[in-house]
């Protein structure tokens, strides 16, 4: 390490200009290839046979004999369908609530007047300092009182608005011209009918950054759903993942469980892929990091 740091120290500045971003480069590169490892493995885990043997389910070489037989197996020994369909009504159903609560609230803050406008702001934001298995006991009384225990409305009820949606939409509003307002405004628009035509259209890579956001947390959510959700033609796919893994079919076999796997992490894969342009450009004119 000494003799690294000398003979950086002591090479010409064109050089050390070329140094950095090649270093960079490999360090991203070398975090990628160990990010990928468990991917990886789980693609060569689901197509390996099972008469390779379970000692061979450790390999990252692919099986030369590669087969559909795990997938096949997983598709019938788990309800995958019903949970999919469970999952996505509920990622749905929370970010169809969640854009009119943070488009409503980040108007507020950012251009209506009201007493305590900033100590409620700070209040809001407050909810993001907080570890969200403190919530899970005084969520469930709240759904258990209203009836909602063992529904999919009552997964989605606590989540229908967000600090940081509203945090972000403030923010995105803010930036918009007040000018554009006053116009509509001088025209006889109402307050509603300028948020919808001004602000928006105007911020939709905000909306489109904040959806990604949550429909990717609350399709990987696990805990809030296992504790709710009692009835096994309601679960979503990570906890019907996780009932899958311990039949005694799953648990014999790796490959089944790795196609399993596969097949809760599909949907979110094969969107980014196709939206993967409009989703890095959703993210950078957000200004997210």
């Amino acid at each position: 390490m000494k003799l690294f740091d000398r003979l950086f120290r002591d090479a010409p500045l064109a050089t050390r200009g070329e140094i950095t971003p090649k270093l960079g480069i490999l360090l991203t590169v070398l975090l990628a290839i160990v990010w990928l490892i468990p991917f990886l493995w789980m693609i060569v885990a689901t197509l390996r046979p099972a008469s390779d043997g379970i000692n061979a389910m450790a390999e990252l070489m692919p099986s030369l004999k590669p087969t559909l037989d795990n997938v096949r197996d997983a598709w019938e020994i788990g309800d995958f369908p019903r949970y999919t369909l469970n999952t996505t009504f509920i990622c749905a159903g929370i970010l169809l609530v969640q854009f009119v609560t943070i488009t409503l609230a980040g108007f507020a803050f950012a251009r209506l007047n009201f007493v305590g406008k900033t100590p409620i702001f700070y209040l809001f934001l407050m909810q993001l300092m907080l570890v969200p298995v403190l919530l899970i006991v005084p969520n469930l009384s709240l759904v258990a009182q209203l009836g909602l225990y063992d529904t999919l409305t009552g997964v989605m009820m606590p989540f229908f608005a967000s600090a940081f949606g509203t945090f972000l939409m403030r923010q995105a509003f803010e930036a918009i011209p007040t000018e554009l307002e006053d116009a509509a405004l001088i025209d006889g628009a109402s307050l509603l009918q300028r948020i919808r035509h001004i602000y928006v259209p105007l911020s939709m890579p905000s909306f489109s950054a904040f959806a990604i956001i949550s429909v990717t947390s609350h399709w990987n959510d696990f805990l809030w759903p296992l504790m709710v959700i009692n009835s096994p033609d309601k679960r979503p796919l990570t906890v019907g993942l996780s009932v899958f893994t311990k039949t005694a079919e799953g648990t014999q076999a790796w490959g089944t469980i790795a196609a399993g796997t596969l097949m809760v992490i599909a949907p979110l894969l094969v969107t980014f892929l196709i939206f993967q342009k409009r989703f890095i450009s959703s993210f950078v004119t957000s200004g997210i990091k």
